[in-house]
């Protein structure tokens, strides 16, 4: 009897070890565990961070795409006093453009007045060397009769040509004895009367000393 107890006592050990082993579940292995939570922490710190993101744009407004903020070129507006003198400096350029350009049309207009001048000037010269031809060939025509009608005079009788200086002007007949050789002159002077002789005589002598003797 007593062995046969012992026989199932055996017998019943191994089933409940049995049966215990079987309701113990498997612990999963510590590596697993560790890799398990670390992702359940990166997610949480995601979402924390997502969460944040989007009530920072909500707040702030919509956030600019790097592609547009790329896209769109900064505004840099300089300061009022920087805009103030630049706009003074280019004012001032203005002024010294217009200012030069009516510099250039002056000198433009004075030198086409210069060019005017000196043409005139060349007309003026041109005319007046023309009147002295004009007069110098006026003096030579009027020198030859002048010459011609002395020899006339020459060639007359003095009585005849005395008659002739008596009516003529004083200064006229001064310029013809002057012309003459002596001895016709001697000849026309003698028969003057003393009067006209005198006159002609004065004449000639007032031509004489507006001559310089030296």
């Amino acid at each position: 009897m007593s062995k046969k107890k012992a026989v199932k006592n055996k017998q019943v050990k191994p089933s409940k070890v049995a049966r215990a082993k079987a309701k113990k579940p498997a612990k999963p292995p510590r590596g697993s565990l560790f890799v398990i939570s670390s992702f359940l922490v990166l997610s949480a710190v995601l979402r924390i961070g997502v969460g944040a993101t989007e009530a920072i744009a909500r707040e702030d407004g919509p956030m600019p795409s790097p592609v547009a903020a790329m896209s769109t070129p900064q505004s840099c507006e300089p300061p009022e006093d920087l805009r103030a003198l630049m706009a003074t400096f280019k004012e001032r350029e203005q002024r010294i453009t217009r200012q030069e350009e009516e510099i250039r049309n002056r000198m433009q207009a004075l030198s086409v007045a210069d060019d005017e001048v000196s043409r005139k000037l060349m007309q003026l010269e041109r005319a007046e060397d023309n009147l002295r031809n004009v007069i110098a060939m006026a003096e030579s025509a009027a020198d030859d009769d002048v010459s011609r009608l002395t020899r006339v005079y020459e060639t007359m009788k003095p009585k005849n040509v005395a008659a002739l200086f008596e009516e003529m002007d004083p200064e006229f007949a001064a310029g013809f004895i002057a012309r003459m050789n002596p001895e016709s002159a001697a000849g026309v002077m003698a028969g003057l009367s003393p009067r006209a002789a005198y006159t002609i005589s004065v004449v000639l002598a007032g031509r004489n000393a507006n001559v310089p003797t030296d």
